[in-house]
């Protein structure tokens, strides 16, 4: 009698655990600062062409060994890296004398996993700084490894991208 509810009630405590641990559904993965030492120009001039600019992004970023630009157009870039396809679409970009604010969502195909999340990227003056606030909300990444990014990949992944904008635009 005990075996079988053992048997019974151990898958059920086990989802339990997975969908209270699972934080990142319909939430914020990620969200943190940054200040650069530049001016918003510095940064109007980078995303000018938002397909260079997120080859250039994505170029210094950690671990990445080779980026080509596949195609990009007013809404949309999709770049090879070496460990997929990243595609980006659906861009909003907001500019005021003092902001910028980039709005897009994201799909990385890898062997191993495929990810969707949404991004905004707030670009505002300060001084003689830009600040830089980055979202990544509604991540998902299925199965196993999508389940361990989802709950402990946010901070180091989001940080990466908070160091290589400072890479580029601190030039």
């Amino acid at each position: 009698m005990k075996t079988k509810i053992f048997l019974i009630s151990a898958p059920i405590v086990l989802i339990l655990i997975g969908v209270i641990m699972d934080k990142t559904r319909d939430n914020i993965w990620f969200q943190q600062s940054t200040k650069i030492a530049c001016d918003i120009e510095n940064v109007n001039r980078s995303i000018g062409n938002l397909g260079e600019h997120y080859k250039n992004l994505i170029s210094v970023y950690p671990g990445m060994t080779t980026i080509e630009l596949i195609e990009h157009g007013d809404d949309y870039v999709s770049i090879k890296t070496s460990e997929g396809l990243m595609k980006r679409t659906n861009f909003s970009v907001l500019k005021s004398e003092n902001r910028i604010v980039i709005e897009f969502d994201e799909e990385y195909i890898t062997s191993k996993l495929t990810t969707t999340s949404h991004f905004v990227e707030n670009f505002e003056a300060k001084a003689d700084t830009v600040e830089l606030d980055i979202t990544i909300s509604n991540i998902t990444a299925p199965g196993f490894l999508g389940f361990f990014l989802r709950n402990f990949g946010g901070k180091s992944i989001g940080n990466a991208f908070l160091n290589s904008y400072k890479t580029i635009l601190e030039k």
